[in-house]
């Protein structure tokens, strides 16, 4: 009976812990969101009367979680955030694929049939209206020049403290990722791939880089990467900084009290064009964070629900959109590596999440239906991979098991799917 209390005593006392540090790590994440928005990175502060909201949103002290020991690619293979600042030379607008009578369309009832065919899929109509996003030549051409630039200034702007805003020589900027251990870069980077082959167009251009005392990159700003006390020689990400970004909130189809995304079409009749293009894009970003495992997002908050029972109806975590309503999905350290190492906590709520989707843009389904017919998950993201990215090799990869566990979240990606077609294919 001692023992049972004393074992009963230790699990209150964890929980008590966990809640503290839960407490402490969403305070420090809202005031530096806070900061972000509404201070300027040359210093400055915040209008005095605006109001501040510290409620707690995620877990994010999980990401603290010390790293496992990798092997490095070639053996056993292992493996920014965005401000709302206003635009700075070489700022660029997010790319669109629409003239300029696209933003008029989006407004009012839909009057363009449908928006959905062959029982789940997105409607061709609005397909045609969705961003472009990053395409992949522009991230290439962005990339290319990215690792030729110096950086000239570091300073607070990128979400997290251990993160720096970069500004290049000529002007433009960038997110560095410094993570609080590898585990965190690497997640960002291999899900920007993952991304990649998946056809999610929606996440900033990305390279690593590494501190090496001998680089030209980073010469002009030794002193400020000595005084943050970055380790020498470690790899971080940078990520293309866009301007003009505003916080997203979830929405009603997404939230707990209602029934889902569902391909019905009393609940999508008067949706607005708008609010169906934001719905595709929300279906793309579920399908990516459930394979990643990313729980920093929407899961996070289906967590904190528990005790805030509002947190829906604020902006989600590390996700963003451009004046014209198309999203950015940034911040994706949780995902991959990090995010399955924690799985079994996280994954009824993962699993919550993608129930709550049946409709999907047909481009990537045909994506995830490859995946797992050809079941080279593996292979093709490392190729994606080591093509891309000069550095792949000092970063490393999945281990074998993370490899393992990302092809079969592919196949019950897959089975949710065609279970979803098998109920409302007849519509």
């Amino acid at each position: 009976m001692r023992a049972l209390s004393a074992n009963l005593f230790a699990l209150l006392f964890l929980c008590a812990l966990a809640s503290v540090f839960y407490v402490w790590s969403a305070l420090e994440s809202r005031l530096e969101r806070h900061k972000r928005r509404f201070s300027m990175p040359g210093g400055g502060s915040f209008p005095q009367g605006l109001p501040v909201d510290l409620s707690a949103k995620t877990f994010r002290t999980l990401l603290a979680v010390p790293a496992a020991q990798r092997p490095r690619l070639g053996g056993s293979l292992d493996a920014q955030n965005l401000t709302d600042q206003p635009a700075s030379a070489g700022s660029r607008d997010y790319h669109v694929n629409r003239d300029n009578k696209g933003s008029t369309r989006r407004e009012g009832p839909v009057k363009l049939g449908s928006p959905v065919e062959n029982g789940i899929f997105w409607s061709e109509w609005l397909e045609d209206l969705l961003p472009v996003g990053f395409t992949e030549e522009y991230a290439r051409a962005w990339r290319n020049r990215a690792r030729t630039y110096r950086v000239v200034k570091l300073e607070p702007g990128c979400g997290r403290i251990s993160n720096q805003l970069a500004t290049f020589a000529d002007g433009t900027k960038a997110c560095v990722r410094y993570g609080i251990n590898a585990d965190q870069v690497q997640g960002e980077t291999l899900t920007y791939y993952l991304a990649g082959l998946l056809g999610i167009t929606n996440l900033p251009p990305l390279i690593l880089s590494q501190l090496s005392g001998d680089s030209e990159q980073w010469a002009a700003v030794r002193t400020r990467i000595d005084g943050l006390q970055w380790s020498d020689r470690a790899v971080v990400s940078l990520t293309e900084w866009i301007s003009n970004l505003t916080g997203v909130v979830t929405p009603a189809p997404l939230r707990q009290e209602s029934g889902g995304l569902h391909p019905v079409p009393e609940d999508l009749r008067n949706k607005t064009t708008a609010e169906l293009l934001e719905l595709a894009q929300w279906s793309d970003l579920i399908i990516l964070d459930y394979l990643t495992a990313n729980f920093d997002r929407l899961v996070s908050n289906l967590f904190s629900l528990q005790w805030d029972s509002r947190v829906m109806e604020r902006d989600t975590n590390n996700l963003l959109k451009t004046p014209h309503g198309d999203l950015v999905f940034i911040d994706n350290e949780a995902g991959l590596v990090h995010g399955f190492r924690v799985l079994n906590m996280w994954e009824k709520y993962h699993n919550t999440v993608l129930s709550s989707v049946c409709v999907f843009r047909k481009r990537t389904t045909q994506r995830v239906t490859e995946l797992h017919r050809r079941r080279d998950s593996r292979q093709r993201l490392l190729e994606l991979y080591r093509d891309s990215e000069p550095l792949s090799q000092e970063l490393g990869f999945l281990s074998d098991e993370h490899a393992g566990v990302l092809q079969d979240r592919i196949d019950r990606l897959y089975k949710h799917i065609s279970n979803c077609k098998g109920k409302y294919g007849q519509l």
